[in-house]
């Protein structure tokens, strides 16, 4: 793509930095972002100047230019060291984003680094994509199985009717073993991992020693699978790019571990809770055997990642009401744009499925989530869900869906917890957990991961 002449700036167009900020993080934004983002639209037009925990940045609330922001890289880049604020060191000092940001792995890359590294990804997720390989059958088989034994330990501690929260006893420890199978762990992840994973993308307290103390264990798997190589994601990883160092494959298994535990974990809740809710848009397609479509609903009524990871101006650029200057920071919003989309659906004359698959919960362009890992985050949510229906003869919300507890951050829309009544279907009540032959089989790993969760869990919720 050719680069346009940059346009003259007009003399009366205001610097980010001079423009009086609201917080975007605030009461009102816990309890309903979508009110917040509607009026900061009827105040500003489709990108608004907010405050991001002390740090001016803009919000891009629009469809059309939150695409504009995704699709075009040459003028957005992913880079850090395209920030202006970051390399004249106005940012306040232990600004609890940061240690996220500074992680270098593909995500913050641009250009043929970026697409070498895509590339690296592409060819170690390629065993796992085929459904009848022998990698992809495995990995489906243990997701399936994984599923039941939470399901049986469920039964097996409160009963085949009761009380369950969806997430610290079925989604989180679910992918917690897909995980450790996935990346070809020794042991099983230590339950602390997902909490660390929290505390560096809601920029909570701790964040920079959490995001330390995540790097450090994959970087440990990296050099302990160099050593052992496996059938596992890390040692095809080795494989496709013998050049990584064991500091850069590390990096790159901390990314791919957020996007699976905490943006898949997202989107399996959120697809939970639209089933439960009764979005009848959504048990239509469960009902009609698309579970894909499903999954595309879900996203668009609540993105897993509402306001995306920062873009960073290249050059002096009009977008929506402002003038974005060189170096500026915009969080492209996928939920405010969401809201578009949804608004344009009440028109007869827009197709119903082409504004489902036109959600962003994936992202879009060139730093879009790679198609293998699409695919196999697709398959983790669709097997997940639909497993812990099969299992259910009923299954309601215990709180009013606008008294769910949802976590507050930055960037991601998820919640902390997803309290349900179920009851067991007659098949599920029989059920038993699998076990290995060693005695250390996944429901020993299940069990562990529960108690873990549910202390780290009520740790948090105060």
């Amino acid at each position: 793509m050719e680069a346009q002449p940059a346009a003259a700036v007009p003399a009366d167009s205001p610097l980010l930095g001079s423009l009086p900020v609201e917080p975007l993080l605030t009461s009102e934004f816990d309890a309903d972002p979508g009110a917040v983002y509607r009026r900061l639209r009827r105040l500003h037009g489709p990108v608004a100047p907010v405050g991001l925990m002390g740090v001016p940045v803009w919000l891009v609330l629009g469809y059309r230019e939150v695409l504009d922001v995704l699709r075009n890289e040459c003028q957005w880049r992913r880079d850090i060291r395209y920030w202006r604020a970051r390399a004249q060191g106005e940012l306040p000092s232990g600004w609890p984003l940061l240690a996220g940001y500074q992680v270098r792995q593909t995500m913050f890359m641009d250009d043929e680094e970026h697409r070498a590294a895509r590339q690296t990804l592409h060819a170690a997720l390629r065993p796992f994509q085929e459904a009848h390989g022998p990698q992809g059958w495995e990995l489906r088989a243990a997701v399936s199985r994984y599923a039941d034994d939470l399901v049986a330990l469920l039964a097996a501690e409160s009963g085949t009717a009761g009380f369950a929260d969806l997430g610290a006893q079925y989604t989180r420890p679910l992918l917690l073993m897909v995980t450790t199978r996935l990346f070809g762990c020794p042991v099983g992840l230590g339950d602390e991992l997902v909490m660390d994973l929290w505390r560096m993308l809601d920029g909570g307290l701790g964040a920079e020693p959490a995001t330390a103390r995540a790097l450090a264990a994959f970087t440990r798997l990296a050099a302990h699978r160099r050593a052992r190589p496996g059938d596992d994601l890390t040692s095809y990883m080795l494989l496709a790019d013998p050049h990584l160092s064991d500091e850069q494959l590390g990096r790159e298994l901390f990314m791919n571990a957020v996007y699976l535990n905490d943006i898949t974990g997202n989107m399996v809740l959120n697809t939970l809770l639209e089933v439960i809710r009764g979005n009848a848009t959504v048990r239509r397609g469960l009902s009609a055997g698309r579970p894909g479509e499903t999954v595309d609903r879900a996203a668009l009524a609540n993105p897993p990642v509402a306001n995306m990871c920062f873009r960073f101006a290249a050059r002096d650029v009009p977008l929506g009401n402002y003038w974005i200057r060189a170096g500026d920071a915009v969080s492209p919003s996928a939920a405010a744009a969401h809201q578009d989309l949804l608004a344009i659906g009440t028109s007869h004359l827009v197709d119903s499925a082409l504004r489902t698959r036109s959600h962003l919960g994936w992202g879009a362009g060139q730093h879009q989530c790679p198609a293998a890992a699409r695919e196999l985050a697709g398959v983790l949510v669709t097997h997940a869900v639909g497993r812990i229906l099969d299992h259910v003869a009923t299954l309601e919300l215990t709180l009013p869906p606008d008294q769910l507890p949802w976590r507050t951050g930055p960037v991601v829309r998820g919640l902390r917890l997803l309290p349900v009544r179920y009851e067991l279907s007659r098949s599920a009540r029989s059920a038993r957990p699998h076990r290995g032959g060693t005695g250390h089989g996944p429901d020993r790993q299940a069990t562990g991961l529960l108690t873990g969760l549910r202390r780290l869990m009520s740790r948090t919720q105060g």
